[in-house]
C-alpha cells in the first residue's frame, strides 16, 4: 500500500469546471464592462479635445483680428489723428478725426478730440454725439463727461 491514489469523483471535477467557467464568465463580464467604461471615457476625452481645439482656433482667430485692429489703429494715428492734433484749420482737423475713426472706431480719445473740435466750431449736437461715443467706449472718461454736461447745460 505504498501507493494510494485518490479517487477523483466525476461530480467533483464537473463542479470544479463549472465553478471555473462561472468565475471565467464573471471575469469576462467584468472585463467587458471595464472596456466599455474605458471606451466611454475615451469618447468623452475626444469630445473634450475637439472642443478645446475649436476654442484654441477661435482664440487664434480673435488674436488675428485684434492684431489687425491694432495695425489699423496704428495707421489711423499715424495718418489721421496725429495730423489732426497739429492741424491749424478746424475743419481739416474734424475731417482727419472722422477719417481716422472710420479706421479705428474704438478710440475714446479720438472721439473726445473730435467732440472738442466740433464744439469749438459751434456744432454742438455733433460734439455731443462724439462725447457720448467716447463715454460709451470709456465710461470713466471724466473730461468727456464734463464736456458733454457743459454742452447739455447750454441748450
Amino acid at each position: 500500500m505504498l501507493h494510494t491514489a485518490k479517487k477523483i469523483r466525476p461530480a467533483g471535477v464537473i463542479a470544479a469546471l463549472l465553478l471555473s467557467l462561472s468565475l471565467s464568465a464573471c471575469l469576462t463580464g467584468y472585463l467587458e464592462e471595464d472596456l466599455k467604461k474605458q471606451r466611454e471615457q475615451l469618447e468623452q476625452q475626444n469630445l473634450e479635445l475637439a472642443r478645446q481645439r475649436q476654442e484654441l482656433e477661435a482664440l487664434g482667430a480673435g488674436k488675428q483680428l485684434q492684431d489687425r485692429k491694432q495695425q489699423e489703429c496704428s495707421r489711423a494715428f499715424r495718418d489721421y489723428f496725429d495730423k489732426a492734433q497739429v492741424a491749424t484749420d478746424r475743419e481739416q482737423a474734424i475731417s482727419l478725426y472722422r477719417r481716422g475713426l472710420e479706421i479705428c472706431p474704438d478710440d475714446d480719445v479720438a472721439h473726445y478730440e473730435l467732440g472738442r473740435a466740433l464744439a469749438d466750431a459751434g456744432r454742438f449736437s455733433e460734439a455731443e454725439k462724439s462725447f457720448e461715443a467716447a463715454l460709451k467706449i470709456n465710461p470713466d472718461f471724466t473730461e468727456a463727461r464734463r464736456q458733454l454736461e457743459a454742452i447739455r447745460k447750454t441748450r
